[in-house]
């Protein structure tokens, strides 16, 4: 409160012989300044006290008010100090401003005047807060109070302002006075004033609107004001929101707390928010929430509310998903539509359908399933995203017979009552006997539509959705059309499917027509283009037929033709390979052949198997047989037609002729007859036991010392004597004896290795070559374990020789076979190094010991610079790789010299021995020499 006008109270005159005192001691403090000049400010009296002169204190009582003042005056309040009896001994500058601009204080700004007296006196409108003030003042000069505050207003006539007075004492104990300061709030009140409006005015508006309006401390999370829209929307009441602040986060449903909660933190750094979430009600209904927040500053900037709107937007969520729904409907309908226009194959129409269902409907599951009559069950045919194990869980619910063991699931009951079920929730329905086999695979939901035609079911459609509740009236309607539309669909592919196979079919045996048989020979020849392969066709005429169907009938000729055609069904495994093109006439066509003759073995085995299968019609029983030609792809013709034309032209020849079949070129036909020949032979040969092993020693190049051996298979023909292996080894392959010859060649080595040690021979380890069949075949590697099982020092004397080619081949493979090779304790080496087009990264990963140089670079060593640096080259890789080289191939001394000369460890080939049979090997090589025995070389 501001001091009002006040006059000066009279001071009474003190006794005279005080006065005259006064005047005694004024004029001896200044005769002692004109004693000193001015230049003493204090003096000692005769008890040591020091005494300030006059002057001295003067100036210390100035410099202390100065210092005083200059504080006082730097304070923005209006500042009065009052002495213990409340007048007013000082102001500030702030003070005095004041008082000049409201023309409201006596010359001096109120110095002198008593302020309690003022307060005291006041009338009118100031009375109401006077009184309070002078009481606080009192309290604190006192020593009551340690500080009194109080707000009050001071309108001027032009403005309205609001003060904070606060009185303070001058000393603490005990007070000597007090000071009185005057702080101008205006600003801060009108601030708080427009936000409590506006606040009032957000709380009647949020009243009276359906969404909730929250304001909330910024501080301390405090909800200062919920609406009562909350009570309706989250089922709890506004007390609830006030008592706790956690209890909007509480309803938050659980799969939402999470996001929602770094939503919420983001938003409140940012200023504001707005996002989505569901609420859990304590019903335990669940709602969706729509919140939108921002900050609201106070006049310096900074957040002191958080305001917003939760609106409940279930319904429009659960509009939304309705129309997604349908959307997705209409997507599966216009996408099943748009295949049933394109597509031909009611397999492809029910796989394609239900994928569909699946990526574009959203379905979780979608299967269609054909109702078979003669069974009385439906028969699921095509699928998306149903796993095995679903379809055998419900297999018991899809029967149609009465005494159904478990009754009718939704499916039966679509096909029996002919009309769509629908079941919205998987957990409480009485047609879901298997839940957990829904549940578990998160169908909550599902509907079975029948596919009927001529008011017939045909099929049903089942689908499967995630959530509950998921099939409305709707959404129902459009699927129902699609099961309608993919009934219509069914029925036309069935009788297009019919026209179809009397286009394409024998309608008596079931087979390709000729037409059709063409189109997929030219398909056949099309892919042995791009393979790179031979194919063949076969032309077969059933021989006598003639006579049977005249003297049989037309009717037993008929039923033989059948028995003919599931006979040779049989002996292929596929329909799609034969065909019947003529009243007695069949055709086959074999996709793929790897050599001519691998046509007539499989020609003669199924002759010999026709001859000896009887054919019964009625109480007769046939035997009989037929004529092929035989056309072979790209040899007899480039596409289908000149293959089908050159068959003919075989067997027209092959019916003249007394021979069972022929191929189209004559010379075809006599090497296949020589190649068959052959074969026949080399199975009596491995049955006898023809098949012997000659041995070529190695040598060490700097000492010429024995080092080893290698096993070459050969054949003792009793006809014709010893056959090379290049005419034997490609049929052996060809017909797949090589595993049974190559397993004989390994034990014998290893049973010569053993009975040279258990002999005392200088036995040396025994190289066998591998064949690509053999160590590509899976029981490959337990074979070879199981030949140096037989004893524990067999591994030490066996190498495997392994081509190049055939390690590059699968190089994967290869490393994984070779490594258990090798932990067997047998040593590998690389054949025909050089010819294979290695890999150097590849060759240092190998589990290999020797690497062998091809026969070819050694005899190239000779002729030219070149070939000797190549080979130099060779033998410095495996070296730096710790390999063991062996030059094979070597016929002179020159070669030996200059390999000799390249460091090169070992050497085989003629200049030393050429093969030679066990016993001469035995002989010449293991046996200990004595002194006159003489060594020579074949």
């Amino acid at each position: 409160m501001k001091p009002k006008p006040a006059k000066s109270a009279p001071h009474e005159e003190p006794p005279a012989e005080v006065s005259a005192l006064i005047e005694t001691l004024h004029e001896t403090g200044r005769r002692l300044e004109d004693l000193t000049g001015g230049e003493v400010d204090a003096v000692t009296n005769r008890r040591g006290q020091t005494v300030l002169l006059r002057r001295a204190q003067d100036q210390l009582r100035y410099n202390e008010a100065v210092r005083q003042a200059a504080i006082l005056n730097a304070l923005p309040a209006n500042i009065a100090l009052l002495d213990s009896q409340g007048l007013i001994v000082s102001v500030n500058e702030t003070w005095r401003s004041f008082g000049r601009a409201n023309a409201g204080l006596a010359p001096g700004h109120g110095v002198g005047v008593n302020y309690l007296e003022v307060c005291d006196n006041a009338q009118g409108d100031d009375a109401l807060e006077a009184g309070p003030v002078a009481a606080g003042i009192r309290s604190v000069l006192s020593g009551a109070l340690k500080t009194f505050s109080i707000e009050y207003p001071c309108h001027s006539l032009t403005a309205q302002r609001w003060f904070l007075l606060t009185v303070t004492p001058l000393a603490d104990d005990p007070p000597n006075g007090a000071v009185v300061m005057h702080l101008d709030v205006t600003t801060e009140k009108l601030a708080k004033e427009h936000l409590q409006a506006s606040e009032l005015r957000f709380r009647q508006v949020a009243d009276a609107i359906r969404d909730i309006f929250f304001l909330i401390d910024a501080d301390s999370g405090r909800v200062l004001f919920v609406s009562p829209a909350y009570a309706d929307i989250y089922g709890r009441s506004c007390d609830s929101a006030y008592a706790s602040p956690q209890a909007w986060t509480e309803a938050v449903h659980p799969d939402d707390r999470a996001s929602i909660d770094e939503k919420y933190k983001k938003g409140m750094s940012e200023g504001k928010f707005d996002f989505e979430y569901r609420i859990v009600r304590p019903d335990n209904s669940i709602r969706w929430i729509e919140v939108r927040g921002f900050a609201v500053h106070d006049a310096a900037g900074s957040t002191v509310r958080i305001a917003g709107v939760a609106a409940d937007i279930t319904l429009r969520k659960e509009a939304d998903d309705r129309i997604r729904r349908l959307n997705r409907v209409y997507a599966v309908l216009s996408g099943i539509n748009a295949l049933i226009v394109r597509v031909r194959d009611r397999d492809e129409l029910f796989r394609e359908a239900c994928r569909i269902a699946v990526e574009e409907g959203g379905f979780r599951m979608t299967w269609i399933g054909i109702v078979d009559r003669s069974e009385m069950k439906i028969v699921p045919v095509a699928s998306a995203g149903v796993d095995a194990g679903f379809m055998e869980e419900v297999r018991e619910r899809l029967s149609l017979r009465d005494d159904a063991p478990v009754g009718y699931g939704a499916p039966a009951v679509a096909v029996r009552e002919k009309r769509a079920v629908v079941v919205n929730d998987v957990d409480d329905h009485p047609l879901i006997h298997y839940k957990s086999a829904h549940v578990g695979r998160g169908v909550h939901s599902l509907a079975i539509l029948p596919m009927l035609i001529a008011d017939e079911p045909v099929a049903v459609l089942g689908l499967h959705a995630a959530e509950a509740g998921y099939f409305d009236e709707a959404e129902m309607a459009l699927l129902t059309q699609l099961a309608g539309d993919i009934a219509f669909a069914i029925d036309h592919l069935d009788k297009q499917a019919r026209l179809d196979y009397l286009a394409y079919y024998d309608v008596l045996t079931g087979l390709a027509n000729r037409s059709l048989f063409l189109e997929r020979l030219a398909q056949y020849v099309r892919s042995a283009v791009s393979g790179k392969h031979k194919l063949a066709v076969f032309l077969l005429d059933l021989e006598r037929f003639k006579n049977i169907n005249d003297s049989l009938g037309q009717l037993a000729g008929d039923a033989l033709l059948k028995q003919v055609a599931q006979w040779l069904t049989g002996i292929t495994g596929d329909a799609n390979l034969l065909a019947r093109v003529g009243s007695d006439h069949f055709a086959v066509v074999l996709p793929e052949i790897q050599q001519e003759s691998d046509a007539a073995r499989l020609l003669e085995h199924t002759i010999q198997s026709f001859l000896a299968h009887p054919f019964r019609l009625g109480d007769a029983v046939l035997r009989i047989s037929f004529k092929v030609g035989v056309a072979l792809f790209p040899n007899d013709g480039p596409d289908a037609d000149s293959l089908f034309r050159n068959a003919e032209a075989a067997l027209k020849r092959a019916k003249a002729s007394g021979d069972q079949y022929l191929f189209y070129a004559p010379k075809m036909t006599a090497m296949v007859a020589r190649k068959l020949t052959l074969e026949n032979e080399l199975r009596q040969a491995l049955d006898n036991e023809q098949f012997v092993l000659h041995y070529q020693p190695k040598v060490n190049l700097a000492s010429g010392e024995l080092t080893g051996a290698e096993a070459l298979i050969r054949w003792q023909d009793p006809r014709t004597g010893l056959v090379p292996p290049s005419r034997f080894i490609p049929i052996l392959e060809e017909t797949g004896m090589i595993h049974e010859v190559g397993r004989r060649a390994m034990r014998q080595a290893i049973g010569d290795y053993l009975r040279w040690r258990t002999a005392g021979l200088a036995a040396v380890r025994i190289a066998v070559n591998v064949s690509p069949l053999q160590l590509r075949h899976r029981a490959f590697i337990g074979e070879v374990g199981q030949a140096v099982g037989i004893d524990a020092r067999a591994a030490a004397g066996l190498e495997l020789e392994i081509t190049e080619s055939l390690i590059m081949a699968d190089v994967r493979h290869s490393i994984v076979a070779l490594k258990a090779i090798r932990a067997l304790g047998i040593t590998i080496a690389i054949d025909d190094f050089g010819t294979g087009f290695s890999s150097l990264s590849y060759l240092a990963k190998l589990p290999v010991d020797t690497l062998k140089i091809d026969r070819s670079f050694v005899t190239d060593m000779t002729a030219a610079p070149a070939g000797l640096a190549l080979v130099s080259t060779i033998i410095n890789l495996a070296h730096s790789l710790k390999l063991n080289v062996v030059a094979e191939g070597v016929e002179t001394e020159e070669q030996a010299r200059l390999l000799r000369a390249s460091n090169c460890d070992e050497m085989q080939g003629f200049l030393f021995s050429k093969p030679v049979p066990c016993e001469i090997f035995e002989a010449r090589f293991l046996v200990p020499r004595t002194a006159g025995d003489e060594t020579g070389n074949e």
